[in-house]
């Protein structure tokens, strides 16, 4: 008996090897790294920590968090992510949006109190990590493919104009205020008289640095020299006598992991803060993620994805951060610094942890004026006026929706704002299904195939003939709709129509409504005199016109049926319903 268990028993090791192996894709390709590959991975593992050092720090700071708990994001999120990713280049950490979304909600919960705020942020991180863990479980990674580019566009460009808003007055060193962008925009102009000269001029110049920099050495950190600058200009001239304000103490170090604890009096608004922010990390890295592995022709998996922010997620809140996404900004850092591997973000990670175990002291007179033109500058390319213009003269109705997410974020925030985003994204998909096209046909002319005729207005007109093609699913909340266009437009032509075909080739799917309107649309016609037939019916559209309704009444039901062998039969049996023997289940 002995034999058999240790089959059975190495068996079960070599699939639990192999389920290891998917879910941690660092043992499948870890083997095979190359040794030239390390250098690469080594450059953009340090280029990524200089670039992330001023990044982190803004965004924890536009977080409302201390400026080392973006740090933290960035050395636990990145490392452990490195372990999970099936994208070589994606770089895992804060982003401008989701921040802004933690001190929008946040804010107001802890009201001040400081560590709550901090316990607050990681309790949302771990939510997020759960979140995430879960829909990977649950295979739900497409549903989240729901939310289509116009509405990422006006989200986006709203987020942009929000977080500028907040880091405008730090600019001009006023006190700012304001629920929304609107208010603090007003609040702002009543407050520019009080402006600090220094200040401006320090972000004045720190704003065209990077903006020179990022145009003359792309994919470099810039940001990261400016930063060395301001400190060095703060140090020398000592500018805080002036009124700049700096960082502060940085206390060295790394974060004591622990669980963030919490009572749950506010459990329902972090849960929605949680949903919102697992939305758009994992919108925002899988776009990202995507882009990296077309230009460089390898595949990423969306639903391991999430089992990758799940865990940077995690890691995030034991280590007193707030939540982490892939941000496209940061890689492209990673990209354009040559990383061919996860392996540059554990680089970068132990780089990262360097710095903060023993040169954050040398970031205490960093001027704060300076992390907020960092945000300025990362968050200006969010705003995307081509997207726009582009949308309008492609599809106006994608363009109304993207101007609904973009004016619900202004008005209402971030966190509203994804919801916002995400009720509009489902309204214009249940408008595109409820209003499908109808193509109205007509013969190619010298073939015997059909096109729209609306848009081949050479297209052959057969007498008596009308033959229309239904560009969508076929379901019970868009088949009034149809019956109602066919019926319309066939009593409206000038001439009078003896058959009706509908092509069926473009309709993926068909439910019981569906197939019944088929059959009453038989009747309201038979009952003007005119034969209806229907073509082209895929396998599973003909089964259920099978089940659904007495299919004779319709002809021949088989993948044989076309639009050519209709007419034929039509000519052959005019006004008559074709003998029994025509019509076969194939």
């Amino acid at each position: 008996m002995a034999l058999p268990l240790t089959k059975n028993a190495g068996s079960l090791c070599a699939a639990f090897g192999r389920w290891i192996a998917t879910v941690m894709p660092i043992i499948a390709w870890l083997p095979k790294y190359q040794f030239s590959w390390l250098g690469s991975d080594f450059i953009a593992g340090i280029t990524l920590a200089a670039y992330a050092v001023p990044v982190a720090m803004a965004y924890a700071s536009l977080a409302g968090l201390a400026p080392q708990a973006g740090i933290y994001c960035y050395i636990y999120g990145g490392f452990v992510y490195a372990f999970f990713a099936t994208s070589r280049h994606l770089s895992v950490g804060p982003t401008a949006a989701i921040s802004l979304m933690v001190a929008s909600v946040v804010g107001v919960i802890a009201a001040g109190d400081l560590p709550l705020y901090a316990a607050i942020s990681a309790l949302t991180a771990a939510l997020v990590g759960l979140i995430s863990i879960a829909a990977w479980l649950l295979r739900l990674s497409v549903f989240v493919n729901f939310i289509p580019e116009s509405i990422l566009l006006g989200f986006k460009a709203g987020a942009a104009f929000s977080i500028i808003s907040t880091q405008l007055p730090k600019l001009f060193s006023v006190p700012g205020g304001g629920s929304n962008c609107v208010e603090r925009i007003i609040l702002l102009a009543g407050q520019l008289n009080d402006t600090n000269p220094t200040v401006l001029c320090i972000g004045v110049v720190a704003m065209l640095l990077l903006l020179a920099g990022e145009r003359i050495f792309p994919g470099r950190p810039v940001a990261l020299l400016v930063v060395l600058i301001s400190i060095v200009a703060v140090s020398t001239f000592g500018l805080a006598d002036y009124g700049v304000k700096v960082v502060g103490f940085l206390p060295p170090g790394l974060p004591k992991p622990g669980i963030p604890k919490l009572g749950v009096e506010h459990a329902g608004e972090l849960i929605q803060l949680a949903f919102a922010c697992f939305l758009l990390s994992y919108i925002e890295s899988i776009s990202a993620a995507r882009t990296f592995a077309q230009k460089h022709n390898y595949s990423v998996d969306p639903r391991q994805e999430l089992l990758g922010l799940g865990i940077a997620n995690l890691a995030a809140a034991f280590s007193q951060g707030y939540p982490v996404a892939g941000g496209f900004s940061q890689s492209a850092v990673n990209e354009k610094a040559g990383a061919q591997t996860p392996l540059a973000l554990v680089i970068s990670s132990l780089a990262l942890a360097v710095v903060a175990l023993f040169l954050s002291g040398l970031l205490r007179n960093l001027p704060v004026v300076v992390l907020a033109v960092i945000v300025l500058v990362a968050v200006s390319g969010f705003v995307k006026t081509s997207g726009f213009i582009r949308l309008w003269k492609i599809h106006r109705v994608e363009f109304h929706v993207a101007m609904l997410a973009f004016v619900g974020v202004l008005l209402l925030g971030i966190l509203q704002g994804v919801m916002v985003s995400a009720v509009a994204s489902i309204l214009l998909i249940l408008h595109q299904m409820a209003n499908p096209h109808v193509a109205i046909l007509g013969r190619i002319p010298g073939t015997q195939r059909f096109s729209d005729l609306a848009r081949h207005p050479d297209n052959e007109l057969i007498p008596g003939l009308f033959l229309f093609r239904v560009e969508a699913a076929m379901l019970y909340f868009n088949v009034e709709t149809i019956d109602k266009t066919v019926l319309r437009t066939v009593r409206a032509s000038p001439t009078p129509v003896k058959f009706v075909i509908c092509d069926l080739s473009t309709t993926p799917y068909m439910d019981v409504a569906g197939a019944q309107m088929l059959g009453r649309l038989q009747e309201e016609l038979a009952a003007e005199g005119i034969i209806f037939r229907v073509a082209e019916a895929h396998a599973e559209v003909r089964d259920i016109i099978r089940a659904a309704i007495e299919y004779r009444r319709l002809g021949r039901i088989s993948r044989f049926t076309t639009i050519s062998a209709i007419l034929t039969e039509l000519s052959e049996y005019p006004g008559e319903t074709p003998p029994d023997d025509r019509i076969d289940k194939r």
